[in-house]
């Protein structure tokens, strides 16, 4: 197996440990890579400290070159990377090697980002303008399900406004990022991009460090909140995109046989582990036993496996931490609701639950509460349209939500009163480089994405000029 090491100031080195790494589609080992120490964590945030004014001070010009030989380089070596992260991450291969392409993507479109002076005032007794100063040193900390495509929404915001990075993989899919350091090693000064690994044992080591200045983190809300937590003593800059119980809304005039497969899709890509999936889906009474007979119809047809067989669609939970939450959830689900597709653990290796819709269920129990992060859609009866946006306001999450209807512009006033960052009409999960994304309540703080995300990689300062 290839040595995954970690890149320090420009240099790929060993680990004080290594870290074993487990395929989920068959609990072999996927490969070791090298495991940070403490005190290599504080090497690298000093490289990215003693790299950060000279790329800072690097035309933005250069900067942008730079990134586009970046870009250049993961997209010559996706099929690489795509392999490596669907035996590390289990996703079906195709969207493994499209996940590379689309980590090239976002480094092409914000490489190419600019922000110029703003001139507030310009009259004859005073100027004030608007400048953008990078803020220092970035940790960039990245989950499990989308370990590239994720750090596509820091690595070149951070890096093209004259930031250096520390990327912190999550302990179970480190592999695809660490041969992503190696192959971008000369790419980018000494320094400026540094990449790690843990056991989840340096997060808050990475988070408090007097180093950094910002912390960009995806992942749990439970541990988004300590992360909040270890960064106030320094009074760090923070983004964080946490957990969600994204809600669809289905108007009941809608074609159940059309809208099912855009449901289903919504709910189930990459088995369920994405924040922004379909976690619960509303169902009016009118049209309620046709989409669950449509959606159950889905789930029963899917394949899924191990994501380098042909003809995959799911693959498996990512973990077995991950693994065993979902099944308690299940085993809860059964309790209270009616499992119509799906609802099996295969006899097998590997961490799979088959596609599950589960209907006659309700607020109260775990998979209607809770986010699943799994291959499991529970579809809730409501008859009043107010009734239904007050269950899905109750939550405390509020990362997405959608309404589905034949008329956008009737489901367009009921997206504006669900409580989430970004309101889908008639899809969900469309995530797009230049459009502002982030949670609202308990789903996060800040914003990634599109111009908006770009400033929180940098510190305002007004300068005012007396004529």
């Amino acid at each position: 197996m290839p040595a995954y090491e970690l890149l320090i100031d420009g240099k790929m080195v060993p680990g004080a440990q290594s870290l074993e790494v487990i395929n989920p589609a068959t609990e072999a080992l996927a490969g070791t890579c090298s495991r940070a120490s403490a005190s290599q964590l504080d090497e690298a945030v000093a490289a990215a400290e003693a790299a950060q004014p000279g790329w800072a001070a690097t035309p933005t010009a250069e900067r942008r070159k730079a990134l586009e030989a970046v870009a250049d380089i993961i997209t010559a070596n996706a099929e690489e990377l795509g392999r490596i992260l669907t035996s590390e991450q289990g996703k079906p291969l195709p969207e493994g090697i499209a996940e590379a392409h689309g980590l090239a993507m976002f480094t092409r479109y914000f490489a190419a980002m600019d922000l110029p002076v703003e001139v507030v005032e310009d009259g004859d007794e005073r100027r004030i303008e608007i400048h953008r100063a990078p803020l220092g040193v970035v940790a960039a900390i990245v989950p499990w399900n989308f370990p590239l495509v994720l750090l596509g929404f820091k690595l070149a915001p951070a890096l093209v406004t004259g930031n250096t990075l520390v990327v912190k993989p999550a302990p179970t899919t480190p592999l695809s990022t660490l041969r992503l350091a190696e192959l971008l090693k000369d790419a980018l000064p000494p320094g400026v991009l540094n990449v790690i690994a843990d056991a989840n044992d340096l997060g808050s080591q990475l988070t408090a460090h007097p180093g950094v200045r910002k912390i960009s983190f995806t992942g749990s809300s439970a541990t988004g909140s300590g992360v909040m937590a270890s960064a106030a003593d320094t009074l760090k800059r923070i983004t964080l995109e946490m957990g969600g119980n994204d809600a669809g809304l289905v108007v009941p005039d809608v074609d159940p046989k059309e809208v099912a497969p855009k449901l289903f899709d919504a709910a189930f890509r990459n088995n369920g582990q994405i924040c922004i999936a379909l976690k619960r889906l509303y169902v009016h009474d009118d049209i309620y036993d046709a989409v669950c007979d449509e959606l159950a119809e889905i789930a029963r047809g899917k394949k899924f496996g191990d994501g380098t067989e042909p003809g995959v669609e799911l693959g498996p939970l990512q973990n077995e931490m991950q693994f065993e939450k979902v099944k308690a959830i299940l085993a809860d689900a059964a309790e209270h609701g009616r499992v119509i597709a799906g609802g099996g653990v295969p006899d097998r290796p590997g961490y799979f639950i088959e596609p599950t819709i589960v209907r006659d269920i309700a607020e109260g129990s775990r998979l209607v509460d809770e986010e699943q992060f799994g291959p499991l859609l529970p579809v809730i009866r409501y008859s009043d349209p107010e009734e239904a946006l007050a269950r899905i306001n109750r939550s405390s999450d509020g990362l997405g939500g959608s309404v589905w209807s034949s008329d956008p512009e009737a489901a367009t006033k009921l997206a504006a009163r669900i409580e989430s960052g970004t309101v889908w009409v008639n899809k969900h999960a469309d995530l797009d480089p230049g459009v502002p994304f982030g949670g609202a309540k308990s789903s996060g703080i800040g914003t990634e994405l599109g111009r908006d995300g770009l400033l929180e990689f940098t510190q305002r300062k007004v300068i005012h000029i007396a004529r």
